[in-house]
């Protein structure tokens, strides 16, 4: 005896949280101007872009820092997929990326460049590969 009945969804992901969603923009958004910052004063070595890129890259660190917290509730056994394993690896490399870049930055004006101006592009791809991975991994299992 065969049953037609529907069942329901249960999708194989759990979505994230909108505040984990807003964390992640904000730390990109953050690092992205610290970038900017760091291409501003490769171009007119006034020193205070250099001194702006360090505040936004401890601004950014604050907040993946606490993104990075809320990703280690997608790593608990009811909720962990291969993809919150790594977006919070990602998250983490992003972080550990970032406070290296806050080590140079802490660092003469002078003596921060070309160095910072790379790890910023390095964290700016990891925050922004971790944000999509967050959010692809959120429409995995959308029924329409």
């Amino acid at each position: 005896m065969s049953s037609n009945v529907a069942r329901p969804h249960v999708p194989a992901f759990h979505p994230f949280h909108p505040f984990h969603a807003l964390l992640l923009g904000g730390a990109v958004t953050l690092f992205l101007g610290a970038l900017l910052g760091d291409v501003a004063y490769a171009r007119t070595y006034e020193i205070q872009w250099n001194n702006f890129a360090s505040w936004l890259i401890v601004g950014g660190l604050v907040v993946s820092a606490v993104a990075l917290a809320c990703s280690i509730f997608g790593l608990l056994p009811s909720r962990r997929t291969r993809q919150s394993v790594l977006h919070a690896g990602l998250l983490l490399a992003t972080w550990l990326a970032g406070l290296l870049n806050a080590l140079m930055h802490a660092r003469d004006a002078w003596a921060s460049m070309p160095g910072g101006l790379v790890l910023s592009v390095i964290v700016v791809v990891l925050a922004c590969l971790a944000t999509w991975l967050g959010c692809w991994a959120t429409r995995i299992g959308a029924t329409p």
